[in-house]
């Protein structure tokens, strides 16, 4: 049984990959680049996911308007516990969370299909004092998923659920360290 409240990604030694959904005209220049570069905003909190059926979800299988292009956006593993370590529960004292480097939200896990499931997957959101060192230093590569998404969202809807989820990527609990355990995990 899958605990409550339990981050799981695709990582190895030095690097995790979360995702992302953007316009073409974000996705595109970033590629470019090899790096997220203007129109990405620089001024905003960004969002990422290391849940990739939570962002199918999200981006409705990359079709929602604004989120037509997946990225995975591998970073070092650095970065994300740094990240993790600045962080505050949205569900927190709103002074806090207001103050915050880093906003913390858990939603629950999707099923393939979108249902709900019941464990709860992490979404981070990367406030505007840290993007900078997110994009520069902690992201070291993006690869564009979505001819993937939308090769298994059309065997979502064609009824071929398994053959989709083989084009998912593989994922499994990440060891949080114990110092992070409880900034981001909620507490029953």
């Amino acid at each position: 049984m899958t605990p409550p409240y339990q981050i799981r990604a695709d990582y190895d030694a030095h690097t995790i990959v979360v995702y992302q959904a953007y316009p073409p005209a974000i996705a595109d220049a970033a590629l470019r680049a090899g790096r997220f570069v203007a129109p990405f905003s620089f001024h905003r909190m960004t969002w990422i996911k290391p849940s990739f059926a939570w962002l199918m979800h999200r981006s409705n299988w990359a079709r929602k308007p604004g989120q037509e292009r997946v990225l995975a956006v591998r970073i070092t593993r650095e970065g994300w516990e740094e990240a993790l370590s600045r962080a505050v529960l949205t569900t927190a004292d709103p002074a806090a969370v207001a103050r915050a480097a880093v906003h913390v939200q858990w939603d629950p896990e999707r099923s393939p299909r979108g249902a709900a499931l019941n464990h709860y997957s992490i979404q981070v959101g990367i406030g505007r004092h840290l993007i900078r060192t997110f994009a520069d230093e902690w992201t070291v590569g993006l690869t564009d998923l979505t001819p993937q998404v939308r090769r298994a969202a059309t065997l979502m809807q064609t009824g071929h659920a398994a053959k989709a989820q083989r084009l998912f990527p593989a994922e499994r609990a990440y060891p949080l360290p114990r110092s992070l355990n409880g900034a981001v995990v909620p507490t029953r």
